[in-house]
């Protein structure tokens, strides 16, 4: 039986060039000159799912207000419970402080929702019974897109930047412009009425919003008094009308 030596040799030979071509775990990359930044086609190592997609495990809220449905994290309000305060539900599985967040969400026309982070369970003086009420760092995101990514903080200091703005807070003043990062209105017409994609960049006291691949808004927290370096992750219904927002493909990269 003849064997074609001289073609496995090169086959060989071929396979393994391409093998020490790759970078092994750990390994340092060494840039070359020609080299420039490129967009990613998947995640980035590191990033584990946090909501299995069929039920509510790990996660602590009103099940009145969410459900699941078709792999996909529902809060929705009716007519028949309208809400007086806010209401969130939380995930259970850790408070971080260093880390990224990716998800994405669809809301209707009139909701109003955001995915808080590090942040803590407060008692709701309005409502007393409501468990899941949040103080703490906000990813606005509404039906409007007036607000959507800005950084909010929820029952705090409120406003910290608005969709555009690189932003200082010192805790002494109004936070101060540092740089635009866009149009406000330029910015809010990247959101659809469908899904969009929300990637929250949380590293020591910067703090950084990009929905559907731009950047947002982003703050350099200084105010060492009032500032929260680790919390919980939520997200919201809000008072007002009728609503319904849809969040799936939770992702959390820890650092």
């Amino acid at each position: 039986m003849f064997t074609d030596t001289t073609g496995r040799r090169r086959f060989l030979t071929s396979l393994t060039a391409s093998l020490c071509s790759l970078p092994l775990a750990g390994q340092s990359y060494v840039p070359k000159q020609s080299d420039r930044p490129e967009a990613l086609a998947a995640d980035e190592s590191g990033f584990k799912s946090i909501f299995d997609g069929t039920t509510l495990s790990g996660w602590d809220g009103d099940p009145k207000y969410w459900r699941v449905v078709d792999h996909t994290m529902v809060g929705e309000i009716t007519p028949e419970t309208i809400i007086k305060s806010n209401t969130f539900i939380i995930w259970r599985g850790g408070a971080p402080k260093d880390f990224e967040l990716k998800v994405e969400y669809r809301i209707t026309s009139g909701g109003n929702s955001g995915i808080n982070y590090r942040s803590v369970v407060v008692p709701d003086k309005v409502t007393p019974d409501n468990k899941f009420a949040m103080r703490g760092y906000q990813c606005d995101i509404d039906g409007q897109n007036q607000y959507t990514g800005n950084n909010y903080e929820e029952k705090g200091r409120l406003f910290l930047a608005v969709r555009g703005q690189s932003t200082h807070v010192t805790g002494t003043r109004t936070p101060v412009i540092l740089s635009s990062l866009g149009e406000n209105k330029e910015l809010g017409a990247l959101i659809t009425a469908g899904w969009n994609s929300v990637h929250l960049i949380v590293r020591g006291n910067v703090l950084m919003h990009i929905v559907n691949g731009h950047l947002m808004s982003m703050v350099i927290d200084d105010d060492v008094a009032t500032r929260t370096m680790d919390g919980l992750i939520g997200v919201q219904v809000h008072v007002g009308g009728p609503m319904k927002v849809e969040y799936k493909n939770w992702r959390l990269k820890n650092e």
